[in-house]
């Protein structure tokens, strides 16, 4: 079983639209999932989804942020399994080259790794779906 989720994606916004869309809480919260949370080393941030999202709330601490890369461990509600999110930019000529990783599923014990890999991997397509949505929506930035 891979260990690892990894997502790309080309932009054509600026690096600082999409680095404050994943790093600022009023743009996580209205994008991806209801949020506490803050871009500094240490905070312990908190992802709340809605109830009729069927998702668990996601606890951990920040690891990294420094702009452009940004480092969170990943605690779904009910389990003690820490996983690490990591979003890095990079500023290319069609304009912006999104880097996600999701590592650490394995984890997770026996059959539940596979379950949450899987989980995780349609989650992360959907994040990226809808990160894109709100580029293109709210910062009417192309």
């Amino acid at each position: 079983m891979k260990d690892s989720i990894i997502k790309e994606q080309i932009f054509k916004h600026s690096i600082d639209k999409i680095w404050n869309a994943i790093s600022r809480q009023e743009e996580i919260s209205s994008w991806f999932i209801p949020a506490d949370f803050k871009a500094e080393v240490g905070y312990k941030y908190t992802f709340n989804s809605p109830d009729e999202e069927n998702c668990s709330q996601i606890t951990g601490t920040i690891k990294q942020a420094h702009p452009y890369t940004l480092e969170y461990t990943w605690i779904v509600a009910n389990t003690d399994v820490e996983t690490t999110v990591t979003w890095k930019l990079e500023k290319v000529e069609e304009g912006t080259k999104l880097y996600l990783e999701h590592s650490g599923i394995a984890n997770y014990p026996g059959e539940t790794a596979v379950t949450m890999f899987n989980s995780f991997h349609g989650g992360w397509d959907n994040c990226i779906h809808e990160l894109s949505g709100y580029l293109k929506q709210a910062v009417h930035a192309g």
